[in-house]
Formats: structure tokens, C-alpha cells, sequence
């Protein structure tokens, strides 16, 4: 007995799939999330140099002789480990998002 040999062509399984409202939602949660956080974690990291380049505001005294300058650079370790929980939390999502175009191969439904 010879097995069926069915030819799929992956470029328009791929095409099927980029159309599919399931990929596209998939796109759209992802962007909502990534390009604001990316933005903030910007701002953030380039605030210390910028601050501590460009002006004293940083230089004054936090608690005895730590600065608020060691303060945020401090915050910024904090700001790291907390987007990056924030984001392990949220690619659980991203990953039922993903199952479902998986499973849907490019179907609209």
C-alpha cells in the first residue's frame, strides 16, 4: 500500500494564515502591549543620563549622602525585573493567541 502524498505549498498556507482574524488579533494584542512599554522602558533608562548629563536636578540629597541619582538608578533595576514579570505574565496570553491560529491554520472563522 502506498500513502497518499499530498503537496502543500507552504507559501500560501503562510498566506492563509497572515489573513486569518486570528493572526491578525494575535498581531494587534501584541503591539498594544509591546510598543507602550517599549516607550516607557525608553524613557526611563535614557531619563538617567540625560538628567544627570544635562542638569543638577538629581544631584540633591536623597537620604545622608545618597543622591536622588542613585535612586533612580536603582529604580531602574526595579523597572526591569517588574516589566519583565509584567511581561511573563502577559505572553500566557500571547501563547492561547498563538494555539488558536495554530489550530485554525489560517481558517477564518
Amino acid at each position: 500500500m502506498e500513502a497518499r502524498k499530498t503537496k502543500i505549498n507552504p507559501e500560501s498556507d503562510y498566506t492563509s494564515i497572515v489573513h486569518s482574524a486570528a493572526f491578525q488579533k494575535l498581531l494587534s494584542e501584541k503591539k498594544k502591549f509591546i510598543i507602550p512599554i517599549t516607550i516607557f522602558f525608553f524613557c526611563f533608562y535614557f531619563a538617567l543620563p540625560i538628567l544627570t548629563s544635562y542638569s543638577t536636578i538629581l544631584n540633591h540629597k536623597f537620604i545622608g549622602s545618597i543622591t536622588w541619582a542613585w535612586v533612580f538608578a536603582f529604580l531602574q533595576f526595579v523597572m526591569t525585573w517588574g516589566l519583565c514579570m509584567l511581561y511573563s505574565k502577559k505572553a500566557a496570553k500571547f501563547d492561547a493567541l498563538a494555539n488558536e491560529v495554530v489550530q485554525k491554520g489560517g481558517k477564518n472563522e
